[in-house]
């Protein structure tokens, strides 16, 4: 089982790769594919968007088949798709393979999620939540000064055929290693629907719908235009600023593990965490172009203080009756990356539609903004959340 869970966590860092080496890979597409800023955002939002479509096919999966081979088959797809970016001609190429990355990414938190609370006490369920997310955010920081070394050492082409490799062997690896726990009877029977007419859950949702966008759209896209286009930065410094952030993503996941043991709460711990990262987002909308420095520590905050993901998901499972877990899971986390995808989507148009001659910063603002009000909406009906751990 160690090896097993090893393996997916390992999965996991590269999920967390996927969705984040973009910036990094910007100026290479922008100058040898002529991507656009509005073709990087929608690139970066169809992995999340096609990622968030299959949780509820792998939610059922999950329940039906098991972690085992729900996962070895969706990283297989995740590896043509890897092999599709590194050949690409043009922006749709890269599109198309962002999204089927996206499609072998989508099971592979959520299978740790599902054998965590299966095999392993409730009241540890959000510390191991959270340490997978820490772990797997070493994928974050793969994305930048290792990612930028490797590019400049081999070209952006040939490290991606070697990510397409790497991630066909750790599908392998969780086909041959990971066990799938016992099934559970299906009782009074139900499904997605069954979950979605249980009240409490829905202020949950709507927490979990703004929580994750904002780390995951700054640090997966905009973080490498914003430092390119405002200050000048080279490949290497937007590494170096990624690195950062990244690093502050695994303190934060590793911070809030064990929060709601201390506290005895989840909505609290929960709700604060996101009013400081939406605090930071406001500060990035209001002076993006002040300095460098002043903007590399509130995205250091978002990306620390943003990391509530697994909280929220342990505060919606408290309400899963246990034979829907696997279609719980996957449905709380549909409303993260969705949302994330959907904000790639829109923080693109309106990054193009905000362009100012002569005032850099201007379309960056309205993007920060965007999510700054987006996060205050979400607590707003968080409030109104029901508060158990289970």
């Amino acid at each position: 089982m160690r090896l097993g869970i090893a393996c997916l966590v390992l999965s996991y860092v590269l999920s967390q790769f996927y969705r984040a080496f973009l910036a990094v890979l910007t100026p290479v597409l922008e100058a040898d594919l002529g991507m656009t800023k509005v073709d990087l955002a929608s690139a970066s939002g169809l992995w999340f968007l096609a990622f968030a479509l299959m949780q509820l096919p792998v939610g059922a999966a999950l329940d039906r088949f098991g972690p085992r081979s729900t996962t070895a088959a969706c990283l297989m797809v995740g590896a043509l798709g890897a092999l599709l970016f590194a050949s690409a001609g043009s922006p749709d190429g890269i599109k198309l393979a962002m999204a089927l990355i996206g499609v072998g990414c989508s099971p592979v938190l959520m299978a740790s999620y599902y054998i965590f609370a299966r095999e392993f006490s409730a009241t540890a369920f959000a510390t191991l939540a959270a340490a997978t997310i820490g772990i797997g955010s070493l994928g974050n920081i793969a994305a930048s000064l290792p990612l930028t070394a490797a590019v400049e050492a081999f070209g952006w082409r040939e490290t991606v055929f070697g990510l397409a490799a790497i991630t066909a062997a750790v599908g392998v690896a969780v086909f041959a290693l990971v066990r799938d726990p016992a099934r559970v009877a299906a009782g009074q029977g139900g499904s997605v629907l069954s979950l979605l007419r249980i009240p409490q859950l829905w202020p949950i949702f709507a927490m979990m719908f703004v929580c994750y966008a904002p780390a995951a759209g700054l640090r997966g896209l905009w973080l490498g235009p914003y430092f390119t286009d405002v200050w000048g930065y080279s490949r290497a410094e937007i590494g170096q600023a990624g690195l950062w952030m990244g690093l502050a993503m695994v303190a934060g996941s590793f911070a809030y593990g064990p929060l709601d043991r201390w506290f005895g709460t989840l909505k609290w711990v929960i709700f604060i965490g996101n009013l400081l990262m939406c605090v930071c987002v406001a500060g990035l909308a209001l002076w993006a172009g002040q300095s460098p420095g002043l903007a590399l520590a509130l995205l250091v905050g978002v990306g620390f203080f943003g990391a509530t993901f697994p909280l929220v998901v342990a505060h919606a499972k408290a309400f899963f009756p246990p034979h829907l877990i696997g279609r719980g899971v996957t449905l709380v986390n549909l409303f993260g990356i969705a949302s994330a995808g959907i904000a790639q989507e829109a923080t693109g148009r309106i990054h193009a539609a905000t362009v100012v001659a002569g005032h850099a910063a201007a379309p960056f603002q309205a993007v920060f903004a965007f999510f700054a009000v987006a996060v205050a909406l979400g607590l707003v009906i968080y409030l109104m959340s029901q508060d158990r751990r289970a």
